[in-house]
């Protein structure tokens, strides 16, 4: 990659420019802000394409990859697709010498995100995952009181996310083309039990349920699973839970709770509660409104990290952690035992 003495050369283009929670446009407006210089879209929809035309006048439009990557200066890629995609639009970007940014997940599998940190170290490019929630207030809320003691040493996390109900019927319920039922929200719940857990993983168990809702939505077999749930045990004797569910009766969302020796804190988006326990059996208890979430920390670190090289916050090695998390649980739900961790 070209040296860049300024935000404002790096020239940003997006692979998808999407109709779901209009990201492709998000996206590009964030790295503006960041100073760097949105350049190009590429989109199959032609409808969506001509939005982005109007939305950012005189950006380049592609209707396929290639395309871009013959013809326009872009620098760095940032991939907003289905999940299976990323790896090899990745791996396509960094072999054409371009910088990359997935959207999360990082990719499927842990194999997928070998190779692309192989390739862009070979490259020597810049390849991270858009972890935004790294920065969502409620995790850097229960961080400042987590670091200062206020539940003691943490011995448990429980993550969950969970309703009752059909999946709706888009690509995040195709099993092959998700990854499964862990991936989408269960990257953001590992976001933050992995802050909070500054641990080495040393194994992975695995649960999936599967068949209640699958044949009742288009997907059939390759429907994801109405549950999965992991536990993952860490160096220290610690373990942290993970469940992704469609047929909880009684659902807990985005809620996470830390237990520790001497208390318990959980949160979810909006509000936090400390739980303080004493030697003599009576507890205090604390509540709180949690702070508001500022997404633009990370594409400043990605321009700084670029022109600059201050070091990355979120690495491929990070975002690869909790890929790895989610791939030995379904490997593990397969084999009916542990699976050790290749990366910790």
């Amino acid at each position: 990659m070209a040296k860049h003495r300024k935000p404002s050369d790096i020239k940003v283009g997006v692979i998808g420019y999407g109709g779901a929670f209009n990201m492709g446009k998000a996206h590009l407006n964030q790295m503006k802000a960041a100073g760097m210089t949105p350049w190009a879209v590429t989109e199959l929809d032609p409808a969506r394409l001509a939005e982005a035309a109007k939305d950012f006048p005189g950006i380049e439009t592609y209707d396929s990859v290639e395309a871009m990557l013959a013809r326009s200066p872009v620098n760095l890629v940032v991939i907003i697709t289905p999940h299976d995609s990323h790896a090899p639009l990745a791996l396509k970007c960094l072999a054409a010498g371009k910088s990359v940014v997935c959207e999360k997940p990082f990719a499927i599998t842990t194999k997928e995100c070998d190779a692309m940190i192989a390739l862009a170290k070979q490259k020597r490019l810049t390849l991270s995952t858009y972890h935004n929630r790294h920065w969502d207030g409620c995790v850097l809320e229960a961080l400042k009181h987590i670091r200062k003691g206020a539940i003691g040493d943490v011995i448990r996390i429980e993550a969950h996310m969970g309703k009752w109900g059909k999946p709706r019927d888009w690509w995040r319920s195709s099993k092959s083309i998700s990854g499964g039922v862990l991936y989408d929200w269960g990257v953001h719940l590992l976001e933050y039990s992995l802050q909070i857990m500054n641990d080495d993983i040393v194994e992975v168990t695995g649960f999936a349920k599967k068949g209640f809702w699958g044949p009742q939505i288009k997907w059939k077999k390759d429907a994801i699973e109405d549950e999965g749930y992991a536990v993952v045990r860490f160096k220290k004797g610690a373990w942290l839970t993970l469940t992704i569910s469609n047929i909880d009766s009684n659902p807990k969302n985005g809620w996470v709770e830390v237990t520790g020796t001497k208390g318990a804190y959980v949160f979810d988006g909006n509000n936090w509660q400390l739980i303080s326990s004493n030697i003599d059996g009576t507890q205090s208890i604390t509540k709180g409104v949690n702070p508001p979430t500022d997404y633009k920390p990370f594409y400043k670190n990605i321009a700084d990290h670029i022109t600059k090289g201050t070091p990355l916050v979120i690495t491929a090695e990070w975002a690869r952690r909790p890929i790895h998390v989610i791939d030995l649980a379904y490997k593990s739900a397969a084999l009916g035992k542990a699976v050790a961790a290749k990366y910790k």
